[in-house]
């Protein structure tokens, strides 16, 4: 079959669609092959099913683990512990809604195919400004994403061969970056967000969605984001809800245009603390988001009884799991005929986007690229052994056989790659 009838067809098949020129999430897509990866996170399974990938035979002897399913450059970032409750800044991942239970290397791979993406993206991103200061900065080239590919596979066997020293566990994680390093700033920017910062009445995902000056508070009128509920759909929203919230609703509004692959599912925002009070500090967001199956799992659906929980579900068991300390906000529920997934917006948010890991000097000059790999390779093997918190054995199987496995592993991911960028010039092809 010609690649371009496997793209229709996929598409036809989970976005209800032929690419499209009207549809949100196509025109994300449509702006880069980076983005084009992030939306069709299913492609990729697809290709793992259909063997159009080949990846080392070894690599399936791991143990079935928690995995996210869609893991790539732009899922790992800063947030507060616990949600919007804690106040401890940990480095991780923060996007569960494809995780299952399945193969690691699934995430490996995922990950080694989106750093030349993001490269990519960096160059786009320059090529198309008209902002002089960002045309000039440095651009991490192709040897540096080699070596930065390198490094993530060298320091995910790194932390699991120090698993199985007893220089970490499953309390584990990364709290603090030194000043040298391509993610000190950023951390910085997390902390001031914490409640107590210096920027939560300004930078917090709290103060960002609502408005802290209006009296009770509300979410702010932005027609780009939000949208207000017809009164009877908002009191329905707001009774069915309230017992999985620690405080009264306050506000209520369905959440526009957010993420890519999820760019076509319904989201609301919950606005939650006490019904009379004037400390911002007590309220914070819960978003009630519908969640769809899994990534893996349309193509891969025998690996484990676990994956058999509905949508939602299975994504707070894996989260769960996966977090050291998860959202204390975080359930499943079963509202019109539809499942959605219940969980706080953490207040101190501080996302990456490949701009800020390959452009500049501290990214293309002062090996940045491969500090950021380093710190992923790291919280994704935290995430994936406390899959089994009884024994060591995931992480001896690792040290046993990843290395030898490498080079071939990131061949593969280089060639994937490649066939992404094709797969993008397609897709814009074929919304036309």
């Amino acid at each position: 079959m010609e690649r371009a009838d496997v793209l229709g067809q996929y598409f036809d098949h989970h976005d209800g669609t032929h690419p499209s020129m009207t549809l949100a999430k196509h025109s994300k897509m449509a702006s880069s092959a980076f983005r084009f990866f992030r939306g069709s996170a299913p492609l990729m399974y697809r290709d793992l099913a259909q063997e159009v990938i080949s990846l080392p035979k070894t690599l399936f002897e791991l143990p079935l683990t928690n995995v996210l399913g869609d893991c790539h450059a732009s899922n790992f970032g800063f947030l507060s512990e616990e949600g919007s409750h804690g106040g401890t800044l940990v480095f991780s991942p923060n996007d569960f809604d494809d995780a299952c239970v399945g193969h690691a290397v699934w995430d490996l791979l995922r990950f080694l195919v989106s750093l030349p993406l993001a490269q990519q993206e960096g160059a786009l991103l320059q090529s198309n400004s008209e902002d002089m200061k960002l045309r000039q900065k440095p651009l991490a080239d192709m040897a540096q994403v080699h070596r930065a590919q390198h490094t993530f596979i060298d320091s995910y066997v790194a932390t699991c061969e120090a698993s199985l020293r007893g220089e970490n566990n499953n309390q584990s994680a990364l709290t603090q970056f030194a000043q040298e390093h391509i993610l000190h700033k950023r951390w910085q920017k997390g902390l001031q967000r914490l409640v107590g910062g210096a920027a939560f009445n300004l930078k917090s995902s709290l103060a960002k969605e609502v408005d802290l000056n209006n009296t009770p508070l509300q979410f702010k009128d932005d027609d780009e984001k939000f949208v207000r509920l017809h009164e009877d759909f908002s009191n329905a929203l707001i009774e069915y809800f309230r017992p999985y919230v620690d405080d009264e609703i306050i506000d209520c509004v369905e959440r526009l245009d957010a993420g890519t692959g999820s760019n076509n599912l319904k989201r609301y925002y919950l606005l939650v603390g006490p019904k009379f009070c004037s400390s911002a500090e007590l309220y914070h967001i819960v978003e009630v988001k519908q969640q769809q199956l899994a990534a893996p799992l349309h193509y891969f659906t025998d690996l484990s009884p676990t994956n058999r929980l509905n949508h939602a579900h299975l994504t707070v068991n894996c989260q769960r799991k996966m977090q050291r300390r998860p959202d204390l906000v975080l359930d499943d529920a079963l509202w019109q005929g539809t499942h959605w997934l219940v969980r706080s917006r953490h207040h101190a948010r501080v996302g990456i986007d490949p701009e800020h890991i390959v452009l500049g000097k501290r990214a293309a000059q002062r090996d940045g690229l491969c500090q950021y790999a380093q710190a992923c390779a790291t919280a994704l093997a935290y995430a994936h052994m406390r899959g089994d918190r009884r024994s060591l054995m995931f992480q001896q199987v690792v040290t046993d056989v990843l290395p030898a496995a490498r080079d071939e592993l990131i061949d593969t991911a280089n060639g994937y790659a490649n066939q992404v960028e094709q797969d993008w010039g397609l897709f814009c092809s074929l919304r036309k």
